[in-house]
């Protein structure tokens, strides 16, 4: 993990705990990290808590607090320290965040994202009739299950939502459960019929799209001799920062939407993932004459990797992911 990286990852944790609602501040547009001064802790540190800690009205340390909790378990950060007032202290495992990244979704498969944050919750809902209610308790029962929370039917928890205004059974069942799941559940769903057009506004189409994307490259790079095999030295030839905070911020998102019971943030992520990965997709494979090397594999190993995640987040939603579209 490079300090650019680390820079972009505090910015994430501070962005995942203003849209938790733990922090109410303005997010900034970047977040400074400094080599640690000598006698300190780390490698690198930041004060990014006490800029913050004035705005959301909050102690420093706190903020500190906030902001570390949602830095747990990131590949590439060995450790997270808070010192004095409240400065965050930062020790890497290494300087390749790509590759962490890669090995993670590849040990995990589509539980990537999935654990334990939860485990000892007990969460009983009532039963429901409304079919979006039916849909949004599902799937939130789900995900509360795959953060370890034993959830199950019974009890009164009744979530709220707005019914559809369409009879979404016409749909066919991806497109009507994009429809009831995507829109918060305080909102209305969205409207059914853009949900059937293979189009670029389509939100629905881009994620499974990108999916398809994903499984052509594999299929087209292994006609050139090239498979997805991530090695180390190839880490400065990947440029994708934001496909790369993306899949960074997976795990955190799930554990957000099952404590929330907001399934619509899942599906958000999986557009923003997508977008990500569709700008990356033209520079993984070979293109002319370039001769086909390990960056290429490289590359194609994160692509493979964004594929995972966006096929284990439909499957979350109750929908499918095609290999073709």
């Amino acid at each position: 993990m490079t300090p650019a990286d680390l820079s972009l990852t505090v910015l994430h944790a501070v962005r995942r705990a203003v849209d938790d609602g733990a922090l109410a501040v303005d997010v900034p547009p970047r977040v400074k990290v400094e080599r640690a001064r000598p006698g300190g802790s780390g490698e690198y540190a930041s004060n990014i808590a006490l800029t913050l800690a004035r705005p959301a009205g909050r102690s420093a340390m706190d903020v500190a607090r906030v902001i570390e909790e949602r830095l747990r378990g990131v590949p590439g950060l060995r450790g997270v320290e808070i010192t004095g007032p409240g400065f965050l202290n930062f020790t890497l495992q290494g300087r390749d965040l790509a590759g962490e990244l890669v090995r993670a979704v590849r040990r995990a498969g589509l539980a990537y994202g999935h654990g334990a944050a939860l485990a000892g919750t007990a969460v009983r809902f009532a039963d429901v009739t409304e079919p979006r209610a039916r849909v949004v308790v599902g799937v939130v029962a789900g995900l509360l299950r795959a953060q370890g929370a034993d959830a199950a039917g019974g009890g009164s928890e009744r979530p709220y939502v707005r019914p559809a205004p369409y009879d979404t059974a016409r749909l066919g069942v991806d497109a009507a459960r994009w429809s009831l799941l995507r829109a918060a559940p305080q909102d209305r769903a969205l409207d059914g019929a853009p949900l059937l057009v293979q189009h670029e506004r389509n939100s629905l189409f881009r994620v499974r799209y990108a999916h398809s994307r994903v499984r052509r490259l594999i299929v087209n790079g292994a006609q050139l001799g090239v498979t997805p095999s991530y090695a180390y030295e190839t880490g400065a030839d990947i440029d994708a920062p934001a496909l790369l905070g993306a899949l960074g911020d997976h795990p955190a998102v799930l554990l957000a939407a099952a404590r929330h019971r907001a399934p619509d943030r899942v599906a958000r992520h999986l557009e923003a993932t997508a977008d990500a990965l569709l700008a990356f997709q033209h520079t993984v494979l070979p293109l002319g004459d370039e001769k086909p090397s390990a960056a290429h594999r490289s590359r194609l190993a994160l692509a493979e990797a964004a594929g995972t995640v966006l096929a284990g987040g439909l499957s979350l939603l109750g929908i499918s992911a095609p290999d073709r579209i």
